[in-house]
């Protein structure tokens, strides 16, 4: 072990000993990286893997301390008893309830109260001033919190955090600034402040669809409608196992459910309704059955490709994967090394120096050796273009990709992710198919209810994990030949798939995120299309690629192997030849570092 990852370990050694002192859970299991433990007593946290910065340090500690004092001061039946419906005003409740707590442990503990506030703080060093130009440059969540940070922590303003606050203080003012004090009374009653949220939101008066959505379905039950069975767009991602996805991400959701519902067919149903008596409950029954639902998502899985087989198998599939990967080598090598000087051209290094933290610098010793009165120097490396991304793969592990497509595919990744590795790029590998040929337990379970009408998705989903962006090439290059093995490869729900890795991307802390999926045709699921329109799936992804591509700072890039894939992705390429893969995968992941990244979030 050097000296960087001696550092590391003592330091996650520290902050685990921390985390267990402040909350008083000696018993907790703490986790560094994206490796989620499902556990109860458990608690995950993100990895450091830059030293370099002192923010990093804080960053980490006040992350750490905020969960420590959450497990300490909130009380999960309280929260869950309160928590009001619709994605935005949970969301808001839940940054409510975290400022909460993170006040009690800083005014307790003067050292917790200097991280967190440090690190809300840097949190809007970076964020240029020019790219709020709107109200809709501003997501409410954003301001309430920097409303709520600026009155109980004192956060200091500047000319970047004035202008956000400038688009809401009014109403902010309005609806909350008679409230504070007595918010400020009830901060160690978690009760009696959540009442006390609850009235801020409700006053605040925000659309929430998802709100509406349930307060319909309350009323059709109270009617005994049997249209109240079915479920609607929002329970797909509730009930998404993947974790480590915060508020932020569900309040993305709740946008994409109210653009998914507003698609151009609007205009035209307008049009049905005039003149028309009987045409609004034809219009209400005609969205009910264009909505995207699923039918359960309680057998769906989201594994780790480690867990899917046997440790031997796994081993001899990558065996194999590498026999094919020799035909293959010097092609894809001589791409990637194309890429590598690419990134590498880009990424020269360049230090600031006499700096007052960062990393010693050892050159300028001697004058603390003559002058022991001089001060130490230290120096840090300057940020570079490339450093900070993190790329995505999305694999389509479906039957249609049996062979030749699937191993190339396989090949491409493993090369890419030692390649980007080496230019300190993060690489994740994930794989989308179903666990079982034409429905499942899912299907067994609609026969089991008399197969109701539209029932939406009808399949069991499987979501494969083969390398998290955390983890090293060497310590998942073995997950890759998975993908070869006989069996695993079914059938493809690609707009489901293709969420399930925004919100993992989306939760990373990287500035720039690229999304790579690859494919070799349309998403298909029997099960599915033989109760539902024949381009039900299609139109899914359709509806999800664009809220994505026009919602998010996550830049898509898809490549069809055989199938023009530009009807779906703004950024498309069509391969003829499987052979193609891997010279277009790394043609256009340079191509797409050579360009400078202007896109912000909407």
């Amino acid at each position: 072990m050097d000296e960087q990852e001696l550092i590391k370990e003592r330091f996650k050694s520290a902050v685990s000993s921390a985390v267990k002192a402040i909350s008083g859970k000696y018993d907790i299991e703490i986790k560094f990286g994206n490796d989620f433990i499902s556990k109860k007593k458990s608690l995950n946290l993100p990895d450091i893997v830059n030293l370099s910065k002192l923010q990093d340090f804080i960053n980490l500690r006040a992350f750490a301390d905020s969960e420590a004092l959450k497990l300490k001061y909130t009380d999960e039946e309280v929260y869950k008893k309160n928590e009001p419906e619709g994605s935005l005003a949970k969301a808001l409740y839940a940054i409510a309830e975290k400022i909460r707590y993170e006040k009690i442990g800083s005014d307790n503990l003067k050292g917790i109260k200097n991280n967190i506030t440090k690190c809300y703080e840097n949190k809007f060093k970076n964020k240029k001033i020019d790219e709020i130009k709107t109200e809709a440059d501003v997501p409410i969540t954003e301001a309430f919190e920097l409303y709520l940070r600026t009155h109980f922590f004192k956060i200091k303003k500047n000319e970047t955090t004035e202008k956000i606050l400038s688009y809401w203080k009014e109403l902010f003012d309005e609806k909350m600034s008679k409230r504070l004090k007595k918010l400020d009374k009830s901060i160690k009653n978690q009760s009696e402040f959540s009442h006390l949220i609850l009235d801020v939101i409700k006053s605040l008066d925000f659309e929430d669809s998802e709100a509406k959505e349930k307060e319909q379905k309350t009323e059709k039950t109270n009617e005994n409608d049997p249209s109240n069975n079915d479920n609607d767009a929002n329970d797909q991602f509730q009930n998404e196992k993947d974790e480590g996805v915060d508020s932020e991400i569900n309040f993305a959701e709740n946008d994409f459910d109210s653009f998914a519902e507003n698609d151009d067919s609007d205009q035209s149903k307008e049009k049905e309704v005039v003149g028309d008596p009987n045409a609004i409950s034809r219009l209400q029954k005609k969205s009910e059955k264009e909505k995207y639902k699923i039918f359960s998502a309680e057998f769906d899985e989201i594994a780790n490709a480690e867990d899917l087989e046997n440790k031997e198998e796994i081993n001899r599939l990558r065996k194999n994967l590498d026999q094919q990967l020799t035909n293959l080598q010097s092609l894809i090598a001589k791409l990637a090394n194309k890429l590598q000087r690419q990134l590498l051209a880009k990424q020269s290094r360049s230090w600031d120096f006499d700096l007052e933290e960062g990393i010693l610098d050892a050159s300028k010793l001697s004058r603390v050796i003559i002058d022991p009165f001089h001060s130490l120097s230290y120096k840090m490396e300057k940020e570079t273009e490339f450093k900070d991304t993190v790329v995505t793969l999305l694999i389509d592990n479906s039957g249609s990709m049996r062979g030749k497509p699937i191993s190339v595919a396989a090949i491409c990744a493993d090369i890419l992710s030692r390649t980007l590795e080496r230019c300190s790029v993060k690489v994740e590998v994930l794989g989308f198919t179903t666990k079982n040929w034409k429905g499942g337990k899912s299907r067994e379970k609609w026969n089991i209810q008399n197969k109701p009408k539209n029932p939406g998705r009808l399949n069991d989903l499987r979501h494969i994990i083969y390398k998290p962006a955390d983890r090293p090439w060497r310590q998942t290059k073995n997950n890759l030949g998975l993908m070869l093995k006989e069996g695993l490869l079914k059938e493809n729900i690609d707009g489901e798939a293709l969420m399930w890795a925004f919100k993992r991307i989306s939760s990373r802390k990287e500035e720039r995120k690229i999304l790579m999926v690859i494919s070799d045709g349309a998403p298909v699921d029997d099960s599915t299309l033989s109760v539902n329109s024949g381009d039900y799936l299609e139109k899914h992804l359709k509806k999800t690629v664009k809220w994505i591509e026009e919602n998010s700072n996550i830049e898509i890039l898809a490549v069809g192997i055989g199938h023009d894939v530009t009807r779906y992705y703004k950024k498309a390429i069509k391969i003829a030849d499987v052979q193609e893969l891997g010279d277009v995968m790394i043609n256009q992941l340079t191509k797409l570092f050579s360009e400078k990244n202007n896109k912000t979030i909407h």
